[in-house]
């Protein structure tokens, strides 16, 4: 099926040419003229070719980079090492939050309008999205998953195996409780790492009756902390076997949250209650106690998809790669007790 073009765009909402292209390329046209050319080109399935408009006029290429949460310190070293890559006069960065997969489908779709390549992490994808990636006239690097079978580029590491790490390594210093902390379960990071730690307690040969997960209702600090606060109201009043004792949180952000709660409970960090993160950010070596953390590699992913995204560029028609990197459990002082406090204890 041949691509739709902007003269069936401009027929079907009833404009010229050139006045469907200034809606679509932010010239001057009026708010009503925008609405219907921008509803015919939805409805058409059409896209503005930047690249093409970026090549005719010599400007430099812009790149969209789209995340989940701007805010999120594993987005901004991911960021950071994009534009280390990208190189002094390279292709500029913008920086958009995606929120939902329906949001996600709209930047991806107009993107065309203002870039020439999208950097995208999304953590929940269906398949309006998938398909809109797929189909996106302009090069598009995922870092994430949209599905193996999706032909496009993609950088990938596998977190479910980082959780499994966390398990592996607090199982190994005898503890026999876990509470599984997550985020939502209907995003990507959510669902798979529920699946790394119940793999891994089985692999452990734990009880399952006595390593249970809770949910919190974002990825952040205040979710956590309010999804955290009823593991320990009494905890010193109940059987050590009801005791949770090590708590394995989805990312950093969950893990400082519940430690906030542990704190406030008035329980040790790490002799009462150890903990581990995910996505060794920056806060969770500066946070006190030091964080125990896996790294998922930020900054190897970003570097990694600006290099996709660079011989995309170079090299249109090229297979999609798909590259992975591997997760890296960080020790630090969340787990770690020292002979001298075990004999105080």
């Amino acid at each position: 099926m041949s691509r739709p073009t902007l003269h069936e765009v401009a027929a079907a909402a009833g404009v010229s040419i050139a006045s469907a292209s200034r809606a679509l390329s932010g010239g001057v046209a009026s708010p009503r003229t925008v609405a219907k050319v921008r509803a015919a080109a939805r409805e058409l399935g059409y896209f503005p070719d930047a690249t093409a408009r970026a090549l005719r006029t010599g400007a430099p290429r812009r790149i969209t980079f789209a995340v989940d949460d701007i805010g999120n310190p594993n987005y901004v070293a991911m960021l950071r090492a994009i534009e280390a890559a990208l190189g002094h006069g390279g292709p500029s960065v913008s920086v958009t939050s995606t929120g939902s997969s329906d949001q996600s489908v709209d930047l991806v779709r107009y993107a065309a309008t203002a870039a020439d390549g999208i950097i995208i992490s999304p953590i929940r994808v269906n398949d309006r999205l998938r398909r809109a990636i797929v189909n996106s006239p302009i090069p598009v690097v995922v870092i994430g998953s949209v599905g193996d079978d999706a032909p496009v580029d993609v950088v990938h590491v596998d977190s479910a195996k980082g959780i499994g790490s966390a398990v592996a390594h607090v199982t190994a210093l005898g503890r026999r409780n876990l509470v599984f902390l997550n985020g939502p379960l209907d995003t990507n990071p959510g669902s798979s790492r529920e699946r790394g730690f119940y793999r891994a307690v089985r692999t452990a040969g734990l009880d399952p009756d006595r390593c249970r997960q809770v949910l919190a209702a974002d990825f952040t600090v205040a979710a956590a902390r309010r999804a955290a606060e009823d593991l320990f109201v009494g905890w010193r009043r109940r059987r050590p076997i009801d005791r949770p004792d090590a708590i394995i949180a989805a990312n950093d952000l969950i893990a400082i949250g519940a430690m906030n709660a542990a704190t406030d409970a008035g329980l040790r960090i790490p002799e009462d209650v150890m903990f581990t993160g995910v996505d060794d950010t920056e806060i969770a070596a500066a946070y006190n106690p030091s964080l125990t953390s896996v790294s998922l590699e930020a900054a190897e992913r970003g570097r990694l998809a600006a290099d996709l995204l660079l011989r995309r560029f170079e090299e249109p028609h090229r297979p999609p790669h798909h590259l992975s990197v591997e997760p890296r459990l960080i020790i630090r002082r969340s787990t770690t007790i020292s002979t001298a406090e075990v004999m105080a204890s």
